[in-house]
């Protein structure tokens, strides 16, 4: 399992690739991909980059787990 270096929400930069996604969720690169590519994830093409939204992705989390 990957580690967050991150400790907290404020932390995070603006905008999360995959790799930083994946320690993030503690999670394979691959399956931050996967995610990333999934049709209700808030993911933005900037150039040829994938990235996300540090607070679209709290937003997916709060709505993920019904809070």
């Amino acid at each position: 399992m990957k580690e967050a270096m991150y400790t907290n929400f404020e932390e995070l930069p603006l905008f999360l690739n995959a790799e930083t996604l994946a320690k993030v969720l503690g999670v394979s690169i691959s399956s931050s991909y996967e995610l990333i590519h999934e049709k209700d994830f808030s993911a933005i093409r900037i150039g040829s980059r994938l990235v996300v939204p540090k607070e679209k992705l709290q937003l997916w989390i709060d709505a993920k787990t019904g809070k």
